[in-house]
This record gives C-alpha cells, sequence and structure tokens, in this order.
C-alpha cells in the first residue's frame, strides 16, 4: 500500500536527522521510547541483510522483506525515567512478550521502527537507538576479558555486539585472516593465537550492519583496548608492554615522590612540546620528545628547581595518542620563515604558521584517537613510545615530581576508531539520532555501559602500566557521576604489591562546567562543580580566575579589569569598565569571589558581610559550591584562554612600567599560590609567559606556544599578531601593545618573577596554615578581617597546628598605594620574605604600637605570629 498522505519516510528521517535518522529508541528489551502517536500500531521491523526502505508496492509499505517485533502500548517505570529523563516525554511502547526472543537476532542487521494507522497504511518509519537494549542484553560484557592478553599465547577479545562476524587481520611479511569466536552472553569476540603472534601490526575485520551506510559492511578497525600502534594509529601492534624492550632502566624500581593530598598539591601545567620545542640546551633530535625529560637541560634544571620550591606535580596535556600530528618526523612540515625578523606587531607570522598547521609538529592533543596508546610524534621512533613514555615519568620522578595526564574521554576526533565497531553505540546522540558534538567534536557516551568501562579500563590502564599520578578529565561535566566515581573506586582498590601503584595517591580532578545536551542533568547526574560536591574529586574553580583577571573568557572588550589588573586604582579607560560607581561595586563583588577561593570555594563558609558563600552570585551560579577545600582547582591562568601575562598586557594601562607588571603577575599568582585547595599554574607564568595575546594556541605551532628558559630569549610578547582564525576581533587592542617594546621584559623582570614565585611556592609549604584539609578547620581558623578598597586581608590560626606560629596573616595590596592593615596580635614577617630578593617587599613592617602591618603598593605581604592566638579567647 502507497505511504499516507504527509507520511514521514524512513528516507526523510535519514536525510533529516543527520548520520543514523534514529528517532526511536529501544532502551532495553521489553521497552522502546519514541515521539509516535500512541493510536496507531507499532514494531521494530529488521532485517540481517539490511534494505528496509519505504516501498509502496509492498503490502506493509516496507521493502527488504523485513521480520516484525510486535510493540504493544507501555509505560515507563520509575527506573526508565531515572536512567532516560531526556525521553520521559515520550511514547512508550513494550515488546510484545511473544517476539522477546527475537531481541539479539534483530540487533544484528537492521532495526527500523514503524508505524501504521488501522488500515494497515504506514504513517511513520525512522531508524532506533540500540545502546539502552545492548546494555540490557550484554550486561555480563561489563566483566568480560577486552583487549590483548594471555601470556605466551596471545588472545585477543572485542565487543561487537552486533556484528555478524569479526575476524583478526595480521600483517607482516604477509596478511593473514584468523576467524573469531562470538560469546552469546556477552557479546565479545575473541581468538587464541601463537608467540609468532607478537610484534606483528592487527586489525579486527567487523561485519556489521551500518546505519550511516544503510548496508551490511565490513570495516576494518583497530582494537580499542590495544598497547601500541603503527604510527598514527592504522593498526594495533601486539605486543607485551611489560617486556624489556619496552621499559627503561630501572623501571621496576622506580622510586616517586611522596604522594600528597589534594589540598596539598600544587599542579603546574605543561606540553610535552613546548618543555623543550625551543630550549637550546637540549640536542635538536630530542627537542619536543618525551626523551628530553631525561637530560640535563635548562628546562629540567628548572623542573628540579620548581619542585624544591613546592612544585608538587606536572600536569601533561594530552599524550594519548592523538589524531592531527603526523607521527614520522619525515611526515611533518614546520614554518620556514625567520619569525624572529619579522615586525613584533605583524600578521606574516600567524599567516605563515597557518599555512603548514595541519602538518606540522604542534598541537594541544584533544583530539583523541586512541585512548590508552602514548602519542607517537613526541616519541624519537613512534615504535618506541611506550618505552619513551615510561622514561618520561621516570625522569619526572627523579626530579621530585608526580606526573598527571590529561584525559579526554569526552569526545573523539571522528566516528571513525570506535563507531565502525559498534555502530551507534559509543557516542551520545541526540533525539533524531544526529552525533552530538557539544564539546566540539563527536561525544562519547560514557553513560552507556562499555564506553563507561572503556574509560575506567583506560585509566587504571595508564595508572599501572605507566605508573601515571593523577588523571584530569577535560570536560568532565559530560561525564556522569558515576562514571567518575566508578574511576576512583578503581584506583583506590590498586596496590602496590599487586599493581605496582598505590591507587589512593592518585589525584582526580577536572572541569565541572555545564552545558551542551547533558546540561542541567538532562541525561544523567553531571560530573559538574556542584555534582561533584562531597566526592573528595576536584573541579576547577572558574571563580578566581575571572575575579583576579577581570571580566570573562569571550569579553568583546578583553580590558574589563579585575582585583590584579587594576580595577583597585589603576583605570585604563575602557567603556567596558562601566562608571567609577559600578567599577567599585565590582571590585567588591571580585574581592568577595576571591575571599571564597581562598577558602577552597567552600559552600557553607560565611563571609565577613554574613553572606554564604554559597548564596553569593557567580554568572548565576553559587560562587561557592565544594564540601572541602582539596575539591577546589584553583587557578587564574591555564592552556586556555591568554596567559595571565598577555590578559594583563590587555588590562592594565599601557604606560604601567615593567616593574608594577611584575608585582601585579605575582599578586595574581598569590590568590592562588595561598589559596586552600589544589593549586594549579601554567607552565611559564612564573617566568611572564606570553603567547603573543593568542587566546587559542592548541594548533598555532611552535612559534606561539614557546615556554623559553632563557631570559634572555624573552618571555615571547611581541611574536606577531595572534592566529586569526580566533584572534582576529582582538588585533585592534593587540597591535599597539605588540608594538610597544615596553611590554617586552628583559632578564631583570622575568628573573624577579620566577623568584618571587618561588618564594610563594616556599612560604605555601612553610606553615599548614594553606593546607587546612577540611572545610571545618577552615571554618574555625581562617577568617578576612576588615580592609581598605582594593586589599583583602586573611588570617590562619595555626595554633596547635604549627609548631613554630601561633597564626599567620597574608595581605594582599592591590592598589598603586601602600596600606595599612589591622592585625590583632604581634606579628613579623614571615621569613621567607625578610629575606626576600625583592626589596619593595622587605619594607613590609609590623608596627607593635598602633598593631598594624604596612604593606607595599601591588605587594602581596605575609606576616606570621609567635605569641597568643588571634582566635584564642585569652588573647
Amino acid at each position: 500500500m502507497p505511504l499516507a498522505e504527509g507520511a514521514k519516510s524512513l528516507s526523510d528521517h535519514i536525510e533529516g536527522a543527520g548520520l543514523s535518522g534514529a528517532a526511536a529508541h529501544w532502551i532495553d528489551r521489553a521497552t522502546v521510547a519514541w515521539r509516535a502517536d500512541p493510536s496507531l500500531r507499532h514494531g521494530l521491523a529488521f532485517s540481517a541483510t539490511g534494505g528496509i526502505a519505504p516501498d509502496p508496492a509492498s503490502p506493509d509499505g516496507l521493502g527488504g522483506a523485513p521480520r516484525l517485533i510486535r510493540l504493544e502500548p507501555g509505560a515507563f517505570g520509575e527506573e526508565h525515567k531515572r536512567r532516560w529523563p531526556h525521553l520521559a516525554g515520550y511514547t512508550a511502547l513494550t515488546v510484545d512478550p511473544r517476539d522477546a526472543g527475537l531481541a539479539a537476532r534483530a540487533l544484528r542487521g537492521q532495526v527500523v521502527a514503524a508505524a501504521w494507522d488501522c488500515g494497515g497504511t504506514l504513517r511513520e518509519a525512522t531508524g532506533v537507538q540500540i545502546p539502552g537494549v545492548l546494555d540490557d542484553l550484554y550486561a555480563a560484557a561489563a566483566t568480560a576479558p577486552l583487549g590483548p592478553g594471555g601470556g605466551m599465547f596471545p588472545r585477543l577479545s572485542v565487543w561487537a555486539p552486533t556484528a555478524q562476524r569479526v575476524e583478526l587481520a595480521l600483517y607482516g611479511s604477509h596478511r593473514s585472516v584468523h576467524p573469531m569466536r562470538r560469546d552469546d552472553a556477552t557479546g565479545v569476540w575473541s581468538v587464541r593465537g601463537l608467540p609468532t603472534w607478537y610484534g606483528r601490526a592487527y586489525a579486527y575485520l567487523v561485519t556489521v550492519y551500518s546505519p550511516a551506510a544503510g548496508a551490511v559492511v565490513t570495516n576494518e578497525v583497530a582494537d580499542p583496548y590495544g598497547v601500541l600502534v603503527t604510527p598514527d594509529g592504522g593498526r594495533g601492534v601486539l605486543v607485551d608492554p611489560g617486556a624489556a624492550a619496552h621499559r627503561p632502566p630501572g623501571w621496576d624500581r622506580l622510586a616517586k615522590p611522596a604522594p600528597v593530598p589534594p589540598e596539598r598539591a600544587v599542579v603546574y601545567e605543561l606540553h610535552v612540546r613546548d618543555f623543550s620545542a625551543s630550549d637550546a640546551s637540549v640536542p635538536q633530535e630530542l627537542r619536543g620528545t618525551y626523551a628530553a625529560f631525561g637530560l640535563d637541560s635548562r628546562g629540567t634544571r628548572e623542573l628540579r628547581a620548581l619542585a624544591a620550591d613546592g612544585v608538587t606535580h606536572v600536569h601533561l596535556l594530552p599524550v594519548f595518542d592523538f589524531a592531527t600530528v603526523p607521527e614520522r618526523g619525515a611526515d611533518r612540515v614546520e614554518p620556514e620563515r625567520d619569525f624572529a625578523a619579522l615586525p613584533p606587531d605583524s600578521e606574516l607570522q600567524q599567516e605563515c604558521v597557518a599555512r603548514t598547521a595541519a602538518t606540522d609538529s604542534y598541537n594541544w592533543g584533544y583530539d583523541p584517537l586512541h585512548y590508552t596508546v602514548p602519542e607517537g610524534s613526541y616519541a624519537t621512533d613512534p615504535d618506541r613510545r611506550i618505552r619513551e613514555f615510561r622514561g618520561m615519568v621516570a625522569a619526572l620522578n627523579r626530579a621530585g615530581l608526580r606526573v598527571v595526564m590529561d584525559v579526554v574521554y569526552n569526545h573523539t576526533h571522528s566516528t571513525g576508531v570506535l563507531d565502525p565497531i559498534v555502530p551507534g553505540y559509543y557516542h551520545r546522540l541526540l533525539e533524531d539520532g544526529a552525533v552530538a558534538t557539544s564539546t566540539c567534536c563527536p561525544g562519547t557516551a560514557p553513560e552507556h555501559l562499555m564506553t563507561g568501562r572503556l574509560v575506567v579500563d583506560s585509566v587504571v590502564a595508564w595508572a599501572r602500566r605507566y605508573k601515571v599520578d593523577g588523571f584530569r578529565f577535560d570536560l568532565m561535566g559530560h561525564h556522569p557521576k558515576a562514571n567518575i566515581l566508578a574511576v576512583r573506586h578503581a584506583l583506590d582498590a590498586l596496590t602496590p604489591a599487586r599493581d605496582g601503584v598505590d591507587g589512593r595517591s592518585i589525584l582526580l580532578y577536572g572541569e565541572g562546567w555545564d552545558f551542551g545536551e547533558v546540561a542541567g542533568g538532562a541525561r544523567f547526574e553531571q560530573a559538574t562543580q556542584a555534582g561533584m560536591a562531597g566526592t573528595g574529586i576536584g573541579t576547577f574553580s572558574d571563580r578566581m580566575r575571572d575575579a583576579v583577571r577581570g571580566g570573562g573568557a569571550f569579553d568583546s572588550d578583553p580590558r574589563v579589569q579585575g582585583f590584579g589588573s587594576g580595577l583597585a586604582g589603576a583605570p585604563n579607560g575602557s567603556p567596558a569598565n562601566g562608571t567609577p560607581e559600578q567599577q567599585r561595586a565590582r571590585l567588591a563583588h571580585y574581592s568577595d569571589l576571591i575571599r571564597v577561593g581562598l577558602t577552597g570555594s567552600l559552600a557553607d563558609y560565611v563571609l565577613p558581610s554574613g553572606v554564604k558563600a554559597r548564596d553569593l552570585d557567580y554568572n548565576g551560579a553559587p560562587a561557592g559550591y565544594t564540601t572541602a577545600p582539596g575539591e577546589a582547582v584553583t587557578y587564574v591562568d591555564a592552556h586556555d584562554n591568554e596567559t595571565l601575562f598577555d590578559a594583563l598586557a590587555y588590562k592594565l594601562p599601557q604606560d604601567t612600567p615593567m616593574a608594577d607588571r611584575v608585582r601585579m603577575q605575582l599578586l595574581s599568582l598569590a590568590t592562588v599560590l595561598l589559596a586552600q585547595g589544589t593549586v594549579f599554574v601554567l607552565a611559564g607564568s612564573e617566568r611572564l609567559r606570553s603567547k603573543s595575546l593568542d587566546r587559542n594556541s592548541y594548533d598555532s605551532g611552535d612559534w606561539f606556544n614557546r615556554l623559553l628558559w632563557d631570559c634572555a630569549q624573552g618571555n615571547g610578547f611581541g611574536a606577531g599578531l595572534p592566529p586569526r582564525a580566533d584572534n582576529e576581533a582582538r588585533w585592534p587592542y593587540a597591535r599597539p601593545l605588540l608594538a610597544d617594546p615596553a611590554l617586552r621584559p628583559g632578564c631583570e623582570a622575568i628573573e624577579a618573577c620566577r623568584a618571587g614565585f618561588g618564594e610563594l611556592l616556599r612560604i605555601r609549604s612553610s606553615s599548614p596554615a594553606f593546607a587546612l584539609g577540611s572545610a571545618e578547620e577552615v571554618r574555625r581558623r581562617l577568617t578576612f578581617p576588615g580592609s581598605a578598597e582594593g586589599v583583602i586581608a586573611m588570617q590562619v590560626d595555626t595554633a596547635g597546628l604549627d609548631p613554630r606560629w601561633t597564626s599567620v596573616t597574608v595581605v594582599f595590596n592591590a592598589t598603586p598605594y601602600p596600606q595599612v592593615q589591622g592585625v590583632p596580635a604581634a606579628v613579623a614577617p614571615h621569613p621567607v620574605q625578610a629575606a626576600s630578593r625583592d626589596p619593595v617587599v622587605r619594607e613590609s613592617a609590623y608596627d607593635p604600637g598602633a598593631r598594624t602591618v604596612s604593606v607595599p603598593a601591588r605587594t602581596v605581604a605575609v606576616f606570621v605570629g609567635t605569641g597568643v592566638s588571634a582566635c584564642d579567647p585569652a588573647g
């Protein structure tokens, strides 16, 4: 019979709904959710060979001779609503019990949801989303062995429940194909091999119905649980990671720096290539590689010095196998130009960088290809990546630093790695079947059983196989809270005796931003800032960042000032700052946001105004949200957005002397370094690092991302106008700044900043005052005495806690004038500052007669009390 007039056809859905055209959702073996007219008759048509399509000549309107699973009117239970909240408004349909046994068979071919009217006319047809029913039918796969294993006689296993056939293809001197056996309970296909298989490249040949192709296809795919891949990741390589060839000397006896709890961690964010690409003390052939960390170079000497000052962890931007840098050096094309000879405000540098961006050696790496394989472009030879990655970890540990990996499980570079194995499963689909891309790329779905398992297994593999000490989750708010807690639980189970690592010492934190198709808990309870409160897992707190810098990351005018960038007494004249009255109000609000940040963003901390931190507004959200200070990761700059130096270049009056810019850089960093919670700093901020005002340098090449350990080379400012794609709107503001030679610091300024940074680190580690650990201790001991406008005073009672001092008082004076601050008990300058390299800091003094301290302009001064505690009733 022909389609009824106005009916929606399958082809309409495929054309209008994206990749899979799937508007129906098979959420468990008995239930389908679909925005369909409940008065119609419904069914799931399926065919092992595909070919289901509208056919007016067919009695049921569908060609391809499909079989049918009958659907009856149903209802969502409470568990359905909990697990699938975004489908709660759909029509619930129940699989006819007579057809319940057809589900597994149907899922190994094309499945179409169809609806007919009482006359038998096809009214609607659409593809079907199947992750829910796969999780239901194959729940036993959650504990099945996957990937390579088996010792001398290797075993390879892959989860492919919808596949009709899976074979193993081995490569070497010849190609051989081996059948794999399916376990019907788990949907896992596996094969046993011979010792001679080791060292050979391999891939799975998965024969499966592909909604994207509209046919049964055979996909050649790499193993998502693979240990090693061929250069550029086309195939896996079967290796034993425990073999001697993959272990650097001493790997099995690796001694790690002592672990610290989150509230004592000081994390230094570093990109592998940035670390050595511009370091002339590193041989040319080793620049930008894992191997550079094992040398005695300017960079490694500086890392050792930072560790001695108090940095505890190096956070590495993505080092898993990513897609956008050719892994063989011979395949890469670098810019060819003497950039240094060009004017500092020229467009030519960025034009030249853009021409080779797709083929050069640089990318941040937020485009995952293989989650549990080290990136090959950072190795001297991609085949040596396992050994050299381990060598880097060992070298950093020897330098006194633990290692954090930046992991990106929320999206993939494309759908081409995971989707061909189980089409329609690993990526999050929107209601109509299109792949969600709110994260910039095809978003994964860790709310699905086996995607979530892949995340957990991958993290555990990095911890066990590579002895990684921490993980930072990119866009963690796109993960279910339950998934991140499962990661924590799995890590906590690792022991030195059994696994070679103490999993409880491993740091976990991530970006708890709330946006996209999952926002507001639309699909599950998310791992957002507020969602992770009470878990002990950290989230980045953007409150401090915005209050110190001023404005936000997407301001059209980048000159909006904050506490650390001149709002307190150094106006830059931009109308974006508002009237003087508006500036004063914003300064007061920013000061309170910073106070909240100094507590570790505690939700229930009561500010001097009497307002609880959770009731203080931050862009419509609570300013305070944690239940323990260690759950806050406090920062004022990171790889995203302009560096702190560049933000201050935009925001401070242009004629601000370089010495004062150094002071404001240090004052801004001090709000982080002297706060409760995890400290997070961008590599090079201690050296006034600039990216020549580039706000998104992910693909800007070595030139704009230079990390210069030799102060004679400058700090990177004045390297040309930043790349057009993300910065052109700001070029009118950037040109006069980049052309101004007074804004390019010399060695005196860079060394002064580094020295001040080291002093602040040593102050932090000198007393438990800055790592109180619990919300109760923070509420009891940390107070904010009244202070002048543009000044924040913080006092910590350390009686009974610190063997040397009864209190620690910090005064942040962001004004261009000296300030006087009252103190309730006798204090003295902190010994580190009393011997400071900075003569201005040494002017900070205590007046016993007036019971006040004097603090120079644009200075952070720290005082210690040796008498009666300020919080002691006897005082």
